[in-house]
């Protein structure tokens, strides 16, 4: 069973909060969100670092939601953001300017703006077309930019799925190997950006720590030329990527991770270490609570049909990812059965050829390991509403987002719109 969750008295709790008093107040689906859970992960994952100067900024992507980022800015993580939109939350749940590190491979001049303004720890340029942007706007401005160059350290990452694996080479993040020297010395004639971090992310879920430890040699050897060039380089940023485990995998080796971007950091010498993870913080933090709508038969297989669906989970649709769920009730019986959601398409499954117990209409299920790239990932097709947000803390629970109504579906459409000529 995932951390924070347990059987008892027949019935699986989220800390000490059964889950069948979540679904009658706050109705089906919901994601449901355990805030120790997050608390003992930042916890592993800053021993693991102990030893360097370091700070654990998570990555909004996995999960925005304002009260996850509360626990975690409690807990004293920064946070990485990767678009204006991210930002906005990162500052509205209590983030400074100084807590944030801005990335992602497309960024607009708008966003570039209002990383300036905000005063942003880093920005993570991923071009030299960018930093010659960024090096405009701040010159407008009259701010000198802190800038990190984001490597593609081109190294082989063996992970899950090939679309979340970031760092071999031909990706499209990141500056490619070859041409970092010449982009960093770029930035150093720039009197308007300051070269403070070299900074790399290989892709998540990764099978092998061997890819943090090849691209951290190039990042520390790209520092110390950078560096006898005159850059003042303050920060070694190694990015994410920790794997999660969903079924019956073993949990990640943090102290072993750990050592390998330590040791990097001292052999550099005189800088921050900054991590990035994302999903490792959140991800075993989450459940989805669905009810049952249906059963049947039908060529010769059975189907549970939920009400939620790839609408609130569509990693197993679009990764091939394996989620564990489970009845939250004690039911009778086994059977083999699809677990698919209302969604009009074929795709629409939470998990395939699953022996579950052999639920019914009304009974609940749970979706384990949905904490990150579950509501971040979440649509309205079908015009499906989206699900409520819950958060337990111990003994107690409370609605963070509230569900959506069909009202919510119309706010933004213009009923009269103003016609204009070309």
């Amino acid at each position: 069973m995932p951390a924070g969750i347990a059987r008892r008295d027949g019935v699986l709790h989220v800390d000490d909060v059964p889950l069948p008093a979540i679904a009658a107040g706050a109705g089906t689906a919901t994601y449901v969100y355990s805030a120790s859970v997050i608390r003992e992960r930042v916890a592993r994952l800053t021993a693991a670092l102990d030893g360097v100067p370091h700070r654990v900024h998570y990555s909004l992507k996995a999960n925005a939601n304002g009260a996850i980022l509360r626990v975690l800015r409690e807990a004293g993580c920064g946070v990485d953001v990767v678009s204006g939109g991210e930002l906005h939350r990162a500052l509205h749940a209590g983030f400074t300017g100084r807590d944030i590190v801005f990335g992602g491979v497309g960024k607009t001049q708008r966003e570039l703006k209002e990383a300036l303004d905000a005063g942003v720890k880093l920005i993570n340029v991923e071009s030299d077309s960018e930093l010659r942007l960024l090096a405009a706007l701040a010159a407008a401005r009259g701010v000198v930019a802190p800038v990190g160059l984001r490597i593609n350290p081109e190294v082989d990452v063996e992970n899950a799925h090939h679309y979340i694996a970031t760092g071999e080479k031909g990706h499209k993040f990141g500056i490619g190997l070859p041409d970092a020297l010449r982009v960093g010395r770029e930035a150093l004639a720039m009197p308007s950006i300051r070269l403070v971090a070299v900074d790399m992310h290989v892709g998540s879920q990764l099978h092998s720590f061997e890819a943090y430890r090849e691209g951290m040699s190039r990042l520390v050897e790209l520092a110390r030329t950078l560096r006898a060039d005159g850059a003042p380089i303050e920060y070694l940023d190694a990015g994410g990527g920790l794997p999660v485990p969903y079924g019956d995998e073993e949990e990640p080796d943090v102290a072993a991770y750990g050592a390998i971007v330590r040791q990097a950091t001292a052999a550099l010498g005189g800088v921050e270490l900054l991590v990035e993870h994302g999903r490792y913080l959140v991800a075993a933090s989450g459940s989805l609570l669905t009810r049952v709508l249906y059963r049947k038969e039908s060529g010769h297989k059975t189907y549970v049909i939920c009400d939620a669906g790839m609408t609130e989970l569509i990693r197993p649709s679009h990764y091939d990812a394996y989620h564990q769920i489970d009845a939250v009730g004690d039911v009778p019986g086994r059977m083999t059965a699809d677990v698919v959601g209302p969604v009009c398409e074929t795709g629409d499954f939470l998990g395939l050829d699953r022996e579950i117990p052999a639920v019914g209409p009304g009974d609940l299920l749970v979706v384990h390991t949905v904490g990150a790239y579950g509501v971040a990932m979440a649509s309205r097709y079908n015009a499906r509403p989206l699900a409520a947000e819950v958060l337990v803390d111990g003994s107690r629970w409370a609605v963070v987002t509230a569900r959506e109504q069909y009202a919510d579906l119309l706010r933004h459409e213009v009923a009269s719109p103003q016609w204009q000529e070309a």
